[in-house]
């Protein structure tokens, strides 16, 4: 007999199914799903806890005339099955044939590609309010969980959507977890809700002027897919309060939420991961025992994190270690830059830690509310560069975003000893606020000349003394600039000058003036981010009315998703042979 999960090609077919083969279904998806992400890895408990609700979803309401938006988008793994791309799921062959978020070029079930998160009530409320502008009457439905309601823009989205009057439904997704434990007060009702099964006087979704409903368990495809047929078409904002179990029929994955959020391959019986490499010293955990040795000894250092605790390594037990010292302010990295600042300017010395990709939600703060009022606080970049991921979550853009904010100082560490006296420096100096974009995820090491303070003006590092040529290598690409560095000696004879410049947002204006006048012909830049507005340009700026060639080298302006290193490096002649080529064809040898 065929499994019912065979039928299934499209929504449509769904709406033939009973309500027992539909809870069959779900119990197949499950089983898949556990089999594919063992065989690919992802995120785990997100998208075994939404398997209800997306068959939920797609039973009751007409996508794509209904409009689905997911926050954050990790959770649409169920949705993505249902929706043409079902092989995806089932062939072994096909799994990596989709991204991990949702994407429009894959199917017109997917209304926008999303990876960041607290965007989706936003962005219903657009195609609420462009429907209602045209006379539309389709439901317009966002999905929101994994502590996407801690953002600030869910909060605008949330007041904006409230006064709409009109059909928008925002699906809350609870599972009582972010990434980590989840914080703040809308927590706090969220918890009081679940505990009165909705009945509680104090309800925010209620004081906004939502229509509310709380489904004690989203898992119960019968329960949920009730809650989902008395809004349809409802001609009001409406708020469904769901319950769900993070890494719901996987019992590792119940058993510890946070550090099955994502996990790579993995085998299913035991959940052991597939492919366990050897322990290596990485920037996350180093960071974590400095930071930790420093917050014992000086109270006033506060470790801050956006939802991503572990990007700082701070796992639960040393989370717990520092309960008035950690502060995990959700997923707000506005909010987190912008209380950086105001710990600082009262005395405090806070480290705010987070990933490349989502530095540019925070802009704004960092620019106003840190870098206008010379706040000292200290922000570590992490997993900055061009890596093999999904479009959403590039970290080649935080260069460019960040160097030419006035008052900021940018750093680029080469090494650990670098890394690690940057941030000493950074935590103890009183008049700039500092970011670090730390090299890379495990470390390195290196005879750097180190420096006491690393104040305005810039001084870059002399490694190799040359001549003809002179090698800028920002950065974790520094280890590339030693490679070009000795392929031009031992090939062709060029004893090059390697420069370590550690500053991304300023030059050293007395040694580039000096280059030419010991025998550069040509400055070559090399950065792990796109060139377009970045160092390397600072560069060519400077020299832009002299004789001096400059070559950059870096990533191009766009969006790429999963492509590997190898290939983006080849792409951007970012090897060293491809390099030395286009250094030799631009002195005409």
């Amino acid at each position: 007999m065929c499994k019912i999960l065979d039928k299934i090609n499209t929504p449509k077919d769904l709406k033939t199914l009973s309500e027992n083969e539909l809870v069959k279904l779900c119990g197949e998806i499950r089983e898949q799903m556990i089999v594919r992400l063992g065989a690919t890895g992802g995120h785990v408990g997100s998208n075994l806890g939404m398997i209800e609700a997306a068959v939920a979803l797609h039973y009751v309401f007409d996508s794509p005339a209904d409009k689905i938006i997911f926050d954050v988008s990790h959770q649409c793994y169920a949705h993505k099955l249902l929706t043409g791309r079902k092989a995806a799921y089932t062939d072994p062959d096909k799994f990596f044939s989709v991204s991990g978020f949702t994407n429009p070029d894959e199917s017109e079930h997917d209304i926008f590609s999303v990876g960041h998160t607290s965007t989706a009530i936003s962005l219903a409320c657009g195609l609420a309010k462009g429907r209602d502008l045209k006379g539309g009457k389709n439901n317009v439905i966002a999905v929101v969980g994994d502590g996407a309601l801690s953002g600030g823009e869910a909060f605008e989205g949330l007041n904006n959507a409230a006064a709409l009057g009109s059909n928008i439904i925002i699906v809350i997704n609870d599972n009582d977890m972010s990434i980590a434990e989840n914080h703040g007060g809308i927590y706090q009702n969220l918890r009081l809700l679940r505990e009165t099964e909705g009945k509680a006087d104090c309800n925010l979704f209620r004081a906004l002027g939502f229509d509310y409903s709380f489904v004690r368990d989203g898992n119960d495809l019968y329960n949920i897919m009730d809650a989902l047929k008395n809004v349809k078409g409802a001609a009001h904002p409406a708020v469904i309060h769901m319950c769900t179990v993070k890494g719901k029929g996987y019992r590792f994955a119940e058993a510890d939420r946070e550090n099955w959020h994502y996990m790579g391959p993995f085998d299913v019986d035991t959940g052991k991961p597939l492919h366990e490499k050897p322990p290596v010293e990485t920037y996350e955990a180093l960071t974590a025992l400095f930071l930790s040795d420093r917050m014992k000894k000086d109270p006033a250092i506060t470790a801050i994190t956006a939802g991503t605790p572990k990007v700082l390594g701070f796992g639960k037990e040393l989370r717990e270690q520092f309960p008035e010292q950690f502060v995990d302010v959700g997923i707000a990295e506005g909010h987190a830059v912008a209380m950086a600042s105001g710990i600082a300017k009262s005395g405090g010395k806070p480290v705010f830690g987070l990933s490349s990709s989502f530095l540019q939600r925070a802009y704004d703060q960092l620019s106003q509310d840190l870098a206008l009022n010379h706040s000292p606080a200290v922000i570590l970049v992490f997993f900055a560069g061009i890596a093999q991921g999904s479009q959403t979550h590039m970290g080649v853009f935080d260069i460019s975003l960040a160097m030419n904010i006035p008052n900021l100082i940018y750093l680029a560490p080469s090494c650990k000893e670098e890394y690690f006296s940057m941030l000493d420096w950074g935590l103890n100096q009183k008049k700039h606020p500092v970011m670090i974009r730390v090299p890379g995820v495990e470390t390195s090491s290196r005879d750097a000349a180190l420096l006491s303070e690393y104040a305005y003006p810039a001084r870059y590092e002399i490694v190799k003394q040359g001549t003809i040529v002179a090698i800028l290598a920002l950065g974790n690409f520094f280890a590339l600039g030693e490679g070009v560095y000795e392929k031009l000696k031992e090939e062709y004879g060029i004893h090059a000058t390697l420069i370590n410049p550690r500053y991304i947002s300023a030059v050293d204006e007395e040694m580039l003036q000096a280059l030419p006048g010991h025998g550069h012909r040509l400055v070559v830049t090399l950065e792990d981010g796109v060139t377009d507005g970045g160092f390397g340009e600072k560069i060519a700026r400077f020299y832009g009315s002299s004789s001096m060639k400059v070559l950059n080298f870096g990533a191009k302006k766009e969006f790429v998703n999963h492509v590997t290193v190898e290939e983006q490096y080849n792409r951007y002649h970012l090897t060293a042979t491809q390099i030395v080529s286009d250094i030799l064809n631009a002195l005409g040898i």
